[in-house]
């Protein structure tokens, strides 16, 4: 699309943390990242694109393996906040307490945190600004899931009710690519790995 903003959103690498942990925005570091995969990622990026992170440790780093050490930061591409969930395991909440959630996963809200429908709000705001910024060429944006299935909520006009863009799989080290112009989106790719 002529005079598009193409974002190429890449999942950080797999986080240290575990199994079935409520990370959010707990600022986490990475595990070892699978050199072979980083290398062929690299290799499918925009060279010269601006480059920017949620600031948090994993998507840092991430972006450093990746070439883009000076990435700017951007707090509202930060994860959605689980609030007192974070930092414990899914199995660990009783029914009592995820009822509710449950019901509604994209408007309810975790107690202290905030909702996806809250998460994809500040997301759409950071995006609106960045296309205006580097209209006509690349952002890669180091971002986690929850952010990218935002984006994604966004470009498939779901601001009023963005649960759909909840299935889909955001893996750690793939490429969700969206084009964004005035009048819309394209999506591109999700979820995608290149091989090695």
């Amino acid at each position: 699309m002529e005079g598009a903003t193409r974002f190429w959103w890449v999942r950080h690498a797999p986080v240290d943390a575990a199994p079935g942990e409520i990370v959010g925005v707990l600022d986490r570091p990475c595990r070892a990242m699978d050199a072979a995969a980083v290398s062929a990622l690299r290799q499918v990026l925009p060279p010269g694109a601006a480059a920017v992170t949620s600031g948090l440790a994993r998507c840092r780093a991430t972006a450093e393996a990746l070439g883009f050490a000076e990435a700017a930061t951007e707090p509202d591409l930060r994860e959605q906040d689980f609030g007192a969930w974070q930092g414990r395991t899914w199995s660990g909440l009783s029914p009592a307490e995820t009822s509710g959630f449950w019901r509604a996963p994209a408007t309810a809200r975790p107690p202290g945190g905030e909702s996806f429908a809250d998460q994809v709000a500040r997301v759409s705001t950071c995006i609106a600004r960045l296309a205006e910024a580097q209209r006509g060429h690349d952002v890669v944006a180091v971002v986690h899931a929850g952010t990218i299935r935002a984006a994604l909520a966004l470009a498939m006009g779901l601001e009023a009710d963005p649960a759909p863009a909840l299935c889909f799989g955001v893996e750690p080290l793939s490429l969700s690519r969206v084009d964004v112009v005035a009048e819309g989106a394209a999506v591109h790719l999700v979820n995608w790995r290149p091989r090695p």
